[in-house]
């Protein structure tokens, strides 16, 4: 099944307001209701990683997941959870970052991932690109490597694609949002 930008875009929401006034929050939960919608976004990320030289796939919490927890079965590859601060058991290292509604703490594992490990960072959205930062250096600080960073979503009028680019780290989204 190939890739319909405009289906998929379709089964994604925007509710206002939340999670708090003035924001307009892109709900991609409609997607995994959807199977049609489903197999395309995880099939294009099948696609477009199976023949690269990533060792690990890490996700962030919560709904990066969810696509990302196929995409390793897929792939075959570890998958490495970065999860809000307090959520993994063991040994954490933590990092603090702004969003653009707050401030938030974000964990991993220690050993996670090790020197020369090849990452795939996967996340629903990039917005202002504060959680992404934090998830990277809590992997880079490791030793691991950011082959790139993915996404279902960019909004790319709020900087964070593009302060990532210009971070040398390589920034694919399925769908954007410019504008709105």
């Amino acid at each position: 099944m190939l890739y319909d930008d405009f289906y998929v875009k379709s089964l994604i929401q925007t509710v206002e307001d939340w999670p708090k006034e003035g924001i307009s929050f892109r709900d991609i939960t409609p997607i995994f209701s959807d199977p049609k919608g489903m197999r395309m976004v995880v099939d294009a990320y099948i696609h477009r990683y199976m023949s690269t030289e990533i060792t690990h796939i890490a996700c962030i919490d919560a709904r990066g997941f969810l696509i990302a927890a196929v995409l390793a079965y897929e792939l075959q590859k570890p998958l490495i959870l970065i999860r809000k601060k307090g959520k993994l058991p063991g040994k954490t290292i933590s990092q603090k970052y702004a969003l653009e509604y707050g401030e938030a703490e974000l964990e991993i594992q220690e050993g996670a991932v090790k020197p020369g490990d090849e990452v795939l960072l996967f996340d629903d959205l990039i917005a202002t690109g504060g959680t992404l930062f934090a998830a990277i250096k809590l992997l880079t600080d490791q030793g691991a490597n950011i082959k790139e960073v993915a996404a279902i979503i960019d909004l790319p009028d709020l900087g964070g694609s593009q302060k990532l680019q210009d971070g040398g780290v390589p920034v694919f989204s399925l769908c954007a949002y410019a504008g709105d």
